[in-house]
C-alpha cells in the first residue's frame, strides 16, 4: 500500500535579495506595530496616555541641548564598540569580548593618568594614553585570536572568559588606587590638575569623542568595502578552505582582524576615561560590549546602517529613563517598552532575509 506524503502548508526559504525600499518598508512597519503594542501595554499596565509616554521619551532624548549631547556621546561610545566587532563578525569570528577589551583600554588610560600625570606634559601624556589604551585592547583581542588560529579553540567562550578576567583586573586596581582608602572606588582622576583629560572643543567635552568616532566610522566603512584586507577577511568568513586555496593566509587574517577589533575597543575605553568620565570602574563599559553585538547584527556589519541602529537603541535607553522619572514608574516599565520595540525590529529582520512559501492549492497546480 503506497502512502502519499502530504506537502507541508508552508516552508521557509532564504531570499536572494530584496529591494531597498521594500526592506525599509518592512522595518518601518515593525516600528509602527511595536509602537501600537507599546500603547496598548501602557494603557493596560499604567492607565497613562500612551501619547504622553511617547512624548516623554522624545523629551528625554532631545529635551535640552545637554540631553542631545549626552545622546550623541552615548551613541559615539556604543558605535565605536560596534564598529570594532563588525570586522570580526564579517570574518565569522564571534568576538564577544568587546566589554573586556574596552575595560583593558580604560585600565591602561587610568594607569597613565595616575602614574604619569605629574611626570609628563599634557600632549605627551595623552599620546602615551592613546598608544597604551589601543595596545591593551589589541592585546586582549589577539590572545583568543592566536589560540583560534593555531589550535581552533572556541572564540565565543574564549573572548567571553576574557571579559571576566578584565573585570577582575580592573576591580583589583580600583582597590589599589582607591581614593580615599577604604572607599572602594577611585573617584575623579586628576580632578585638580586635569592631567590626561582630553581638551574641550568649543567648550563641549563630548564633541571630540563624537568627531573621533565619526572618523573611525568612515575608516571602517572604507576598510571593509574597498581595501584588500576587507576583501580577505570576507573570503575567510565565507570559507577558510577557499581562502587558503586562493592563497590568503588565514591565520594572519584572523590575527590582523582581531588586532584591529581590539584596538578600536581599547580606543573606546580611552574615550571614556580621558574624554568624559575621568574615572575607572568595573561597570564603565555599561554592557556596551554585548549591546554592540546586537548593533552589528542588526546593521548587517555595515557601518552606515549601524549608525541608525545605534541611534535607535540609545534613544530607547534615554527615553526609558525619562519615563521612569516623569511618571514615577520603576525602570522595569521603560525596559518593557524597549524590549517590545527591539523584539519587533528583530522579528521583522526575519522577513527581510527569509520568505514563507505556502503550499499551492490544487487549482493553482492545475493552472501552472
Amino acid at each position: 500500500m503506497n502512502k502519499t506524503t502530504r506537502e507541508p502548508l508552508f516552508h521557509i526559504s532564504r531570499r536572494r535579495g530584496i529591494p531597498l525600499n521594500k526592506a525599509l518598508g518592512i522595518r518601518a512597519l515593525s516600528i509602527i506595530l511595536a509602537l501600537l503594542v507599546c500603547a496598548v501595554v501602557t494603557m493596560l499596565l499604567t492607565g497613562d496616555n500612551p501619547i504622553d509616554v511617547f512624548a516623554t521619551m522624545l523629551q528625554g532624548a532631545f529635551g535640552t541641548s545637554r540631553k542631545v549631547w549626552v545622546l550623541l556621546q552615548n551613541m559615539a561610545i556604543l558605535l565605536c564598540v560596534s564598529l570594532a566587532l563588525a570586522p570580526a563578525f564579517r570574518m565569522r569570528f564571534w568576538n564577544i569580548g568587546g566589554e573586556g577589551q574596552l575595560l583593558m583600554g580604560a585600565l591602561a588610560s587610568a594607569a597613565c593618568m595616575i602614574k604619569l600625570g605629574n611626570v609628563l606634559p599634557q600632549p605627551l601624556l595623552i599620546l602615551v594614553m592613546t598608544v597604551t589604551s589601543i595596545g591593551a585592547g589589541m592585546l586582549w583581542a589577539v590572545i583568543p585570536a592566536f589560540f583560534k588560529a593555531k589550535w581552533g579553540t572556541n572564540e565565543t567562550l574564549f573572548t567571553l572568559m576574557m571579559n571576566y578576567v578584565a573585570t577582575q583586573l580592573v576591580a583589583y586596581f580600583v582597590i589599589v588606587w582607591e581614593v580615599p582608602k577604604g572607599s572602594g572606588k577611585i573617584g575623579i582622576i586628576n580632578q585638580d590638575t586635569q592631567a590626561g583629560w582630553f581638551p574641550q572643543i568649543a567648550g563641549n567635552k563630548y564633541l571630540l569623542n563624537v568627531l573621533i568616532v565619526a572618523a573611525v566610522t568612515i575608516f571602517i566603512y572604507i576598510y571593509l568595502k574597498y581595501s584588500k584586507q576587507g576583501y580577505e577577511l570576507a573570503v575567510v568568513g565565507q570559507s577558510e578552505n577557499t581562502a587558503r586555496y586562493i592563497g590568503i593566509p588565514v591565520e594572519k587574517v584572523i590575527l590582523r582582524t582581531m588586532a584591529l577589533s581590539g584596538a578600536i575597543c581599547g580606543l573606546a575605553g580611552l574615550l571614556l576615561v580621558g574624554g568624559t568620565d575621568h574615572t575607572l570602574t568595573t561597570t564603565l563599559g555599561a554592557g556596551r560590549g554585548f549591546t554592540g553585538v546586537m548593533v552589528a547584527w542588526l546593521g548587517n556589519n555595515n557601518p552606515i546602517s549601524m549608525i541608525f541602529t545605534t541611534f535607535l537603541l540609545v534613544f530607547l535607553g534615554r527615553g526609558s529613563s525619562e519615563i521612569s522619572t516623569v511618571f514615577g514608574l520603576n525602570e522595569a516599565f521603560g525596559d518593557i517598552l524597549t524590549g517590545i520595540i527591539i523584539f519587533f525590529i528583530i522579528g521583522m529582520e526575519f522577513f527581510i532575509h527569509y520568505k514563507l512559501n505556502f503550499r499551492k492549492s490544487k487549482k493553482e497546480e492545475a493552472v501552472s
